[in-house]
């Protein structure tokens, strides 16, 4: 790493972006997808869920996953979501590390997710972070539909700042604020940023992008002018929660990479290795994928293999 001030990036392809995909993948292939991220310079990476297999098909393997991404892949960092402690206790069982809680911010939108009410969500994922970090896990919580509810409009700031709150005071190692539906502005990560700043420590706080509207990049922007320096993205921009409606893809690992490492900052991510986890898991969904650099990427990578083709020649 070079003496550029880091940014933090946890790839969530393998859980957030195959859970509302048409075409399944298999076990074999997520823990490809995952060493070919690994191989791109990803040390973070949000591996699978263990929530209901009739709710999430795309995640019934995560008890079989778990314990090979952790024997194979030992320094990378890995997570996994957890509904509540029944959630939790399959995860540590399966040799998780680290679990992820997701609380959203409206009423309707827990009780379309996880089938709870706000009050009791709130209060299953202290119980479930506080449970794993007696278990000497490591913790994340989403506060989820923070900008926008598909199903209540605009979340209200002083809910979101109320959640958030209350999952620092749990003790959560990091707080990632989720645009869902991708929904928000760069003006208003701007503003939220801000005024979270004042409820978490801003080295503890994350954003977790989708690019709905298209301006994905331009909310990580603003996310890295207010202070921001730990990132959710999905290689290809894979992605969708299957509870939302109107969610599109995850904000593309790719894009955020290049917009980082061209701005000044040090990813430590190989933008040429992404490039083979997007085609790798073009294949494999059978549709194409990629951010909104991809033409202009793999236009670089075509002619940077001509110009080393031509020099050995």
């Amino acid at each position: 790493m070079s003496a550029r001030e880091a940014i933090h990036i946890t790839d969530v392809a393998p859980r957030d972006g195959l859970q509302n995909q048409a075409i399944r993948v298999g076990t074999e292939g997520k823990l490809r997808l995952i060493e070919l991220l690994a191989e791109a310079g990803l040390r973070s990476i949000e591996a699978a869920s263990f929530v209901s297999p009739k709710a999430v098909p795309q995640m019934a393997d995560a008890g079989e996953l778990v314990p090979q991404v952790q024997a194979r892949f030992a320094a990378l960092r890995t997570s996994v979501l957890v509904p509540n402690l029944k959630g939790l206790e399959r995860a540590h069982a399966a040799g998780a590390k680290e679990i992820a809680v997701v609380l959203s911010a409206t009423e309707t939108m827990n009780r379309k997710n996880i089938n709870m009410g706000l009050d009791q969500a709130t209060e299953v994922s202290e119980q479930t972070i506080a449970a794993a970090r007696a278990l000497g896990m490591r913790t994340r919580a989403y506060v989820a539909v923070a900008f926008d509810c598909p199903f209540e409009g605009e979340t209200p700031l002083d809910e979101v700042l109320r959640l958030s709150a209350r999952m620092h005071a749990a003790a959560a190692d990091e707080i990632v604020i989720a645009d869902t539906i991708g929904s928000a502005s760069p003006g208003q990560v701007k503003e939220r940023i801000s005024a979270l700043r004042g409820v978490v420590p801003i080295e503890r706080l994350a954003v977790h992008l989708h690019d709905t509207r298209g301006m994905g990049v331009a909310n990580a922007w603003a996310a890295l002018e207010a202070g921001v320096r730990r990132f959710d993205a999905s290689v290809g921009g894979i992605g969708g929660c299957p509870f939302a409606p109107g969610a599109a893809g995850n904000l593309a690992t790719e894009d955020l990479v290049l917009m980082a490492e061209r701005s000044g900052f040090a990813t430590g991510i190989s933008l040429a290795g992404l490039l083979a986890a997007v085609d790798f898991a073009q294949d494999e969904l059978q549709r194409p994928l990629g951010g909104r650099a991809i033409a202009w990427l793999r236009r670089q990578r075509d002619k940077d293999t001509q110009d080393n083709t031509r020099r050995l020649a």
